[in-house]
């Protein structure tokens, strides 16, 4: 029976380059997920390309799919964000799916009535593991999660942004605040994934491909979701509870 699969987790997690990791180094599970492509109202980010990535269009041309039979449509960071149901059909009588993407649209696909009998893998990739909360949470530390979460996402968004365009506008800050100040919203939403891969190699971080094969937190993150996508649990993941963020 094909699977979906839902790789999401805050913007600049390592999403992307894990994806973009299991096809190079495990081609032979990565040529068999056939990966959902959205419809997105931004601009695309230097590299992208149309049709693989997103389908780039109009703010106004996706917000006229609301409320039509048959779509999912929702604002994610300021962004529009659309998906065809019908489409995600097809794909699934062909074989395995995977989104990658934010966990607002991850858990849209988890509660669609049309998806409620295809079997489905949740994944969700934290800046943070449960220990590490835990740790920050205790009585005495005195440190609001929140703000440490944005914290931690904005110096790996500006990072990610500056590699790719250099010198930043204001708009280009505006939206590294908009995904930071998400984040700790996103990773509330971590509890209701089948598993949580802590990582702390972010979508900037080198350890993804400046020594050819992945190392640190890259590395580790790939084995996880090998092992998942194989049907193992690894050490690596984690189950949250709805508590442990408030």
């Amino acid at each position: 029976m094909a699977r979906l699969i839902i790789l999401s987790g805050p913007s600049c997690a390592g999403k992307s380059p894990l994806h973009a990791a299991l096809n190079k180094f495990h081609p032979d599970i990565g040529r068999a997920l056939k990966k959902l492509v959205l419809y997105n109202s931004r601009t695309p980010r230097p590299k992208e390309i149309e049709g693989k990535d997103y389908y780039f269009r109009t703010r106004q041309e996706i917000e006229a799919l609301k409320g039509r039979k048959g779509y999912l449509v929702m604002e994610v960071r300021g962004d529009i964000h659309a998906l065809k149901i019908g489409e995600l059909e097809k794909m699934l009588a062909a074989g395995d799916v995977i989104f990658e993407g934010n966990p607002f649209m991850g858990c849209a696909l988890m509660d669609a009535p049309g998806l409620g009998k295809i079997n489905k893998l949740s994944v969700f990739i934290s800046p943070l593991s449960k220990e590490e909360i835990q740790y920050l949470k205790a009585p005495g530390k005195n440190v609001s999660l929140p703000d440490l979460v944005a914290d931690i996402q904005r110096r790996k968004l500006l990072r990610r942004m500056q590699k790719q365009k250099g010198i930043l506008s204001k708009v280009d800050l505006e939206e590294v605040e908009r995904r930071c100040q998400s984040a700790y919203n996103e990773m509330r939403h971590a509890h209701r994934f089948d598993h949580v891969l802590p990582n702390h190699d972010g979508e900037d971080s080198e350890n993804w491909d400046a020594f050819y094969y992945p190392v640190g937190d890259a590395h580790k993150t790939l084995t996880a979701l090998v092992a998942l996508l194989s049907g193992k649990t690894p050490a690596l993941a984690e189950k949250w509870e709805a508590s442990l963020l408030p």
